[in-house]
């Protein structure tokens, strides 16, 4: 079993750093995107709350029953720091309900709420061994409970970069705005 302090430790660390990300994104702009390929903080804070909750539920899903067998050479996937560094950037197969982008302080609230339903996931299950319970990352390949739990982190950490980009791209935006 993967040394689970480890893995809280990074959900903890990943979400502070995001929120401190969106502290430098003003209210007035949270929707605004900096440029038309670009999405606004606010729908990388949906983006990031549809997948955690996926993560999550399938998580749950998977554990209820016995685990599928994966070969060993199945088993192996990309590392989680090409998901933190965001040198290779993709579209997300994960499509953005466009009802999710909201105020700036109730999509950060329902971000914490899905990370406090990941931590009781992990309470409830923290006797169990679930690295045997495996499903796919469409582009990192087949991960253990585990290992999606640290994806959970890096991938926040990843958007944590871009929401910092954002931020920085902003006053531009805000200055093209203005005249």
């Amino acid at each position: 079993m993967p040394p689970l302090e480890s893995i809280l430790s990074n959900l903890a660390r990943a979400q502070k750093e995001l929120l401190r990300a969106a502290d430098n994104v003003p209210l007035e702009y949270w929707k605004t995107r900096p440029n038309e390929k670009a999405w606004s903080a606010a729908e990388v804070v949906a983006h990031l709350i549809i997948v955690e909750r996926g993560i999550i539920a399938t998580a749950d899903r998977v554990t209820q029953e016995e685990p599928k067998e994966f070969p060993l050479w199945k088993r192996f996937h990309l590392p989680m720091m090409l998901v933190e560094a965001r040198v290779v950037r993709r579209k997300t197969p994960v499509p953005l309900n466009p009802e999710m982008v909201r105020e700036k302080e109730d999509m950060l609230a329902e971000l914490r709420t899905v990370r406090e339903r990941t931590l009781a996931f992990v309470d409830e299950t923290r006797g169990r061994e679930l690295s045997a319970y495996c499903w796919r990352h469409p582009f990192l390949g087949t991960m253990n409970v585990y290992e999606w739990l640290q994806m959970i982190a890096s991938h926040e950490v990843r958007h944590t970069k871009q929401i910092r980009e954002i931020a920085a791209d902003l006053p531009k935006v805000i200055e093209g705005l203005q005249k």
